[in-house]
């Protein structure tokens, strides 16, 4: 099993503060009753959750849904310390929920759906002609995203697992592509602030044109109908036949004082129930509408894939 990420000590005080002041400026964050069924959920769920699946489900069941979404890492650390409650947890890879297991908050989780990761472009974009010719195959993807002046978006890798995934793709491109410098090329630093953003917002800076392309889900690029450039299984995270080839990806991170090195982890999502939870039954009800064929194929619509993988 790979290694999941943590965020350093200040990073991670960055990260729940901010994630802490999101939550409380939400009016519904405070006045929730044991009637609301609250929902922590990887951000890139954000159309599936909010638009169809979290409605749908508190109309069947006569509850009121509350959705939380962010960073899965920055979840995890929120609700692990107290400082935000919520009845179900739903991550993107393994690593967030590990966190939860670790502080007793989950026994398991169980696997909802899966993605893989592609390259979304902006239709507003002055590059969009060039990033179409890509997504078509006539220009190499790559090459387009170095060109000067192109604004490339992707979130932060110590607290959000797409972060870390599209470090993975381009090293994984750098190799595959026999190009050593790509990943530098198009990303700078591991943390380049000039590219990183919070995953609620990375896709609606896209949509709006503030920014020319960047990393994505699959599944969140196709619930906003934005175009995007798929990448080839080898390198998109998306396929267990190549799984022996991710692993060959690797971050090198520095946790409580000790320098550890971690790998791709598959991008499924899992959904857990939290031991704290107000109202458990609700939040099992919603894991069982989330596996049934009904739930499922709302999942797909906004295209995710079923899911693959043990329970974890």
């Amino acid at each position: 099993m790979p290694k999941e990420d943590n965020p350093g000590p200040m990073s991670r005080r960055i990260l729940l503060f901010v994630a802490l002041a999101f939550v409380a400026a939400t009016p519904r964050a405070l006045s929730a009753s044991p009637k609301t069924l609250r929902i922590a959920y990887a951000g890139s769920m954000g159309a599936v959750m909010d638009r169809a699946l979290g409605p749908q489900f508190a109309r069947s069941a006569n509850i009121a849904y509350q959705g939380i979404g962010a960073g899965a890492y920055g979840l995890a650390h929120l609700i692990s310390s107290g400082r935000l409650q919520a009845d179900l947890f739903i991550s993107i890879t393994p690593g967030p929920i590990r966190v939860l297991q670790r502080a007793g908050l989950i026994t398991h989780a169980l696997p909802i759906a899966r993605t893989q990761m592609v390259i979304a472009y902006s239709p507003k974009s002055r590059f969009a002609r060039e990033l179409g010719a890509a997504a078509r195959g006539s220009e190499a993807w790559w090459r387009v995203l170095e060109m000067p002046g192109l604004r490339f978006g992707r979130t932060d890798p110590t607290t959000d697992p797409q972060g870390q995934s599209i470090l993975f793709t381009m090293q994984l491109a750098a190799t595959y592509y026999r190009r050593p410098d790509l990943a530098q090329r198009i990303l700078g630093s591991a943390r380049n602030p000039a590219q990183i953003f919070t995953e609620a917002s990375l896709l609606s800076r896209l949509e709006s044109g503030e920014i020319d392309a960047s990393s994505g889900y699959e599944s969140a690029v196709r619930s906003l109908h934005l175009p995007f450039i798929a990448l080839p299984p080898q390198i998109d995270l998306g396929d267990p036949a190549y799984a022996h080839r991710y692993a060959r990806a690797t971050i090198h991170t520095t946790v409580h004082g000790k320098r550890e090195t971690i790998h791709p982890q598959p991008l499924v999502f899992y959904a857990a129930v939290l031991k704290n939870a107000a109202d458990p039954s609700a939040a099992r009800a919603f894991v069982a509408f989330l596996r049934s064929p009904r739930g499922q194929a709302i999942l797909h619509r906004f295209g995710y894939q079923s899911p693959l993988g043990p329970p974890i």
